[in-house]
């Protein structure tokens, strides 16, 4: 993996590895290898560039990258750069959770969040089945990483995503071979935004802004040194005015 200079504005990136080992290097002049079981936290706030790198001697990349919306209250912050090597643990017969985002089960991640917001790697063992604990007031999405799982007795296919509305407070989880999978939930977020490449906004002007800022090496994306060189242009707007979008499932009022 070799991901030259980007920027991002209005989110967070959440890093989460399962294998390999990444290189981060950011504007405000953060360097930091991320190994499995480790959390790279990027808050873009109202500006931030950064650089991802592969170890030389990683093999096999494995992970996702999370996207957080900040609201609007929070948006225009400064950036920042955080990661978290010791994130609690928790261990039950045939389960064993490493929580990396906000609090589950007793305990609570020291993750800087700007909304309520639950992120955790769960293994569960071969021929197990779990009554795993829900926040009624968060909606929640499954994704299953590896092996397999049943959801309610509703099986789950490989690398997709289960979404369970607000409202439910336990979910029944099982497998035949055994399962890793990444629980994610939070409030549901009603804000408007409109998003576009790296960036989120409230509206059309807001992202062409954020786009020439790029594009014209603004000093609000100061220049960094990293081992790739170069700076990933933003992309040419589409040929229409970009609208905003908002939580539109019919469970939400």
């Amino acid at each position: 993996m070799s991901v030259a200079a980007h920027p991002h504005v209005g989110l967070q990136t959440v890093s989460w590895l399962f294998e390999g080992k990444v290189e981060h290097r950011d504007s405000l002049g953060s360097i930091q290898m991320i190994h499995p079981g480790e959390l790279n936290i990027m808050t873009a706030g109202r500006g931030i560039a950064h650089s991802e790198l592969s170890a030389p001697d990683a093999k096999i990349m494995h992970g996702i990258q999370l996207w957080s919306v900040i609201p609007n209250t929070f948006r225009n912050t400064a950036p920042i750069f955080d990661h978290y090597s010791d994130l609690p643990v928790i261990k039950k017969k045939g389960l064993k959770v490493r929580l990396f985002v906000g609090e589950f089960m007793g305990e609570e991640s020291e993750a800087r969040t700007f909304s309520p917001l639950i992120g955790a790697e769960i293994n569960l063992a071969a021929g197990s089945s779990y009554q795993l604990p829900l926040r009624k007031d968060f909606e929640y999405g499954v994704l299953l990483v590896a092996g397999d799982i049943a959801i309610d007795a509703e099986e789950v296919p490989l690398t997709n995503l289960y979404y369970s509305a607000a409202g439910k407070s336990t979910l029944q989880i099982s497998t035949v071979a055994g399962a890793k999978f990444v629980l994610l939930g939070g409030t549901p977020f009603l804000e408007e935004i409109v998003m576009w490449w790296n960036f989120v906004g409230r509206s059309h002007e807001e992202i062409v802004e954020m786009r020439e800022n790029w594009n014209s090496e603004d000093v609000g994306f100061p220049y960094f040194e990293d081992n790739i060189g170069g700076r990933i242009p933003a992309p040419e707007l589409p040929n229409l005015r970009l609208q905003p979008r908002g939580n539109i499932h019919p469970d939400i009022s």
